[in-house]
């Protein structure tokens, strides 16, 4: 089982974001955690957690280096027996937030990896994202973590952005593989409802061939793409954990759990969360729903997709895909070994 917490306080919006986040709302962070207190004490009854039972823990947000560690220790007090012993425990943190104190605070609680919002080392780029950090914070943050003693360090990057060069990109790589991490995120940009650029759309610029060069890149660096956005010579646990299709806990704001069939919502409003943390809308995924998921999410990364998920019809259309070379079969699974084809090979099988 998997727990992902979400804190939805961000010093600043950036102009891309489109999830549960806010910039005016830091007045409410010691209620907001105590509402997640009480929502992971339903979710741990209602998940029937055991001991060893949390393989993973992932702090996302929004931006959790805002909240002070002090205000953390109630939450890992109440999960850390539940824990396994070698859980993974990452939380993802600004370089402007994430100070040394911060750092080693997190790591005194328990938090064993940490994903840095770097996006890029260009400060007009950064200026343009609405980023609050330069390049030099972003280096310094990565450094202190490895200092501290983070082993597993990983930094987000971003492409497809109006501006963007192959020059622009290749310094961002360069910067990124200079620091001490062993896991990298690229995402390319696109452009969302809420957002500060969606009435800006010429801000995504993707092109394929820039797409492939930059994967390319990144693997030439023994960074082994083991998910579309994904790269690294340490591979999230907590990711393959959602491409397996285990369950997971969601609590805050706007999180998302899983449990067998089930998806539970709590509240994207902050006030009315923290008012009532286990009031949550509940969907109910059929099995022909569950089913098609697995398939989407098998050929988005290393995981695969067994091929008794599919249907006669489909494993007829897999086998001309074998024949092809756009899928491999291997002791009964169907990799893909390109990922920028993930959905469309989805959809040939599918519909």
């Amino acid at each position: 089982m998997l727990l992902y917490i979400h804190i939805p306080f961000c010093d600043s919006k950036c102009s891309y974001c489109a999830f549960n986040s806010y910039v005016d709302k830091f007045h409410l962070k010691s209620s907001y955690m105590q509402a997640l207190y009480k929502q992971l004490s339903f979710e741990l009854d209602r998940f029937e957690a055991t001991d060893n039972s949390i393989e993973t823990v992932f702090i996302g947000g929004g931006t959790p280096s805002t909240v002070s560690p002090k205000l953390y220790e109630p939450i890992f007090d109440l999960i850390r027996p539940y824990l396994t012993q070698d859980a993974e425990i990452t939380s993802e943190a600004n370089p402007n937030s994430a100070t040394r104190e911060w750092q080693q605070g997190m790591k005194d609680l328990g938090v064993n990896r940490l994903s840095f919002g770097v996006q890029s080392f260009n400060a007009a780029k950064l200026k343009l994202l609405n980023r609050a950090h330069t390049p030099q914070m972003a280096k310094e943050a990565i450094t202190h973590a490895r200092e501290i003693g983070f082993e597993n360090i990983s930094l987000d990057l971003i492409y497809a952005t109006l501006g963007d060069t192959k020059e622009l990109l290749e310094n961002d790589l360069r910067e990124a593989f200079s620091l001490p991490i062993n896991h990298l995120s690229a995402y390319a940009l696109t452009i969302e409802e809420g957002t500060a650029f969606e009435t800006k759309p010429q801000m995504a610029k993707e092109h394929l061939d820039l797409t492939q060069w930059i994967f390319q890149n990144i693997q030439e660096h023994r960074f082994e793409q083991y998910e579309i956005s994904n790269f690294g010579s340490y591979r999230s646990k907590h990711n393959l954990g959602y491409w397996k299709y285990k369950d997971y806990i969601g609590a805050g704001a706007g999180a998302v759990g899983k449990k067998d069939n089930e998806r539970f919502y709590p509240s994207c409003d902050i006030e009315c969360y923290i008012n009532n943390p286990i009031k949550m809308r509940v969907e109910t995924l059929s099995e022909e729903d569950a089913r098609l998921e697995k398939i989407f999410l098998g050929f988005r990364s290393c995981i695969g997709v067994s091929k008794e998920v599919l249907s006669d019809e489909e494993k007829v259309r897999a086998s001309v895909l074998i024949d092809e070379k756009k899928l491999l079969l291997r002791e009964g699974v169907l990799y893909n070994p390109d990922y920028l084809l993930a959905d469309e090979l989805a959809l040939f099988l599918t519909s």
